[in-house]
């Protein structure tokens, strides 16, 4: 089943700035729905070691989510070329940058893209490759996930989510805190964060858009508050955080075995 054929109900994901395949792998092997794969914030360009996580995604039957470094048309379209089900797409602001994104991503007459059939995600032209198909289908499939991670993006919020196109919308409140001066809680606590949340999801399943939201602290309690706000897309953990909390527990155990 397909990511976008999972969005009928909620799903789970997890991001990931190791760069590890292998951390993939286990996300898919645990029955989470789709890994947040970062480009942005991490070392990881659109290249041999993306191509890599997203080979091992599709190994282990999970949906390979790419934050791609910014909105320029040829980072999108070499993400979903290199096989990713969806971008997600930072630090968006306009409508009128969002009207660009749809027209880098998808194929004519709903955008520009370019394409190439020498590419994974056309199957390198092989067996049955036919150009109509492709197209029809990237069109159809490619999700696209703006983040809302700014006072602009909330100042031209209506405008944005009315450009056709868009299927989910990252809310990012660490950003949105640092420019809006206020604390940056990943809990989404505070009354100006929390009204924005709120906005958000109010304003997107009013046109039928889902909301991918950051869940920390990552326990059910959490997880319990976020769906009956309205979230549809929920980030359970990452691994750079499942690695500290194992190496916590180790440097705890050491210094007790040392006294």
């Amino acid at each position: 089943m397909s990511l976008r054929e999972k969005l009928a109900g909620p799903t789970f994901g997890m991001n990931v700035y190791s760069g590890a395949p292998a951390v993939v792998e286990i996300a898919g092997n645990w029955g989470l729905d789709f890994v947040f794969i970062d480009a942005e914030h991490t070392a990881l360009g659109l290249d041999l070691p993306m191509e890599r996580m997203i080979l091992a995604a599709r190994l282990a039957g999970i949906a390979p989510l790419v934050r791609v470094p910014d909105s320029t048309p040829t980072g999108l379209r070499k993400a979903l070329e290199l096989g990713a089900e969806g971008v997600i797409i930072p630090q968006v602001h306009s409508a009128a940058q969002m009207r660009e994104i749809v027209a880098a991503t998808k194929f004519p007459p709903l955008g520009r893209r370019g394409g190439d059939s020498s590419v994974r995600s056309a199957n390198y032209g092989g067996p049955g490759f036919d150009w109509a198909d492709y197209a029809a289908r990237a069109n159809r499939e490619t999700l696209l996930v703006p983040m809302a991670e700014s006072p602009e993006f909330f100042d031209e919020i209506d405008a944005i989510l009315d450009v056709p196109g868009i299927d989910a919308v990252h809310f990012g409140p660490a950003d949105y805190s640092l420019a809006c001066g206020i604390p940056v809680d990943y809990a989404m606590t505070h009354p100006q964060v929390r009204a924005a949340m709120r906005e958000l999801i109010a304003k997107c399943h009013a046109r039928g858009i889902k909301v991918m939201l950051p869940c920390f602290p990552y326990d059910e309690t959490q997880v319990a508050d976020l769906l009956a706000e309205g979230g549809d897309m929920l980030l359970v953990g990452n691994d750079m955080a499942f690695l500290n909390a194992g190496c916590r527990r180790a440097a705890d155990l050491a210094k007790g075995a040392r006294g």
